[in-house]
């Protein structure tokens, strides 16, 4: 594997392994401030990023030795307005910088599944970023969103609320792989 497409493999798996964390700090926060519904959203994308981690993961099986990540992480969390505002940050940052850039070098370095494997969070992450906003929007009004059943899909993290399609919409699983956070 080229070196660079190789270091942003090691970067999103990182950072992905943070957001997973992270969102579990800020669904317990949630909870303590009665926002079930906030808790359960954060608790399934945290499940999502979890994949994420995995998918990036599992395309460095050819290392064997530690190395360095350089991931971007939100720091510093507070209230669930802040938590969120912090998610919605993260989110952003992956969709306009981050995943735009790894998947072009993979690209351009032929690395197919690492460009796989970016292109499929690129695509979870503009879902988690609108789930964010709509979790943020309710709560700014000192209520808890009004949020179905949130479905992950459980090969490539794709998030979405209500009914999980036939058909992944991103990698094509069928509708048995996705896990349901009701």
């Amino acid at each position: 594997m080229k070196k660079m497409t190789e270091q942003h493999l090691i970067n999103a798996f990182g950072g992905e392994s943070m957001a997973h964390m992270r969102y579990l700090h800020f669904a317990n926060q949630a909870v303590r401030e009665d926002f079930a519904n906030v808790a359960r959203l954060f608790r399934a994308i945290a499940h999502a990023e979890y994949i994420h981690a995995g998918d990036h993961y599992l395309e460095l099986k050819h290392l064997n030795n530690g190395f360095v990540a350089n991931s971007m992480g939100a720091f510093g969390p507070g209230d669930t307005k802040k938590n969120l505002r912090l998610a919605i940050a993260g989110e952003t940052f992956e969709i306009m910088e981050m995943y735009p850039a790894y998947i072009e070098v993979a690209r351009r370095q032929s690395e197919d599944g690492a460009r796989r494997s970016f292109e499929w969070s690129y695509a979870t992450e503009i879902m988690h970023k609108a789930l964010f906003e709509k979790a943020l929007a309710a709560v700014d009004q000192g209520r808890d969103p009004e949020v179905g059943p949130v479905q992950v899909c459980e090969v490539c993290g794709y998030t979405l609320e209500g009914d999980a399609p036939d058909r992944c919409p991103v990698c094509g699983a069928e509708k048995e792989k996705f896990r349901v956070f009701s």
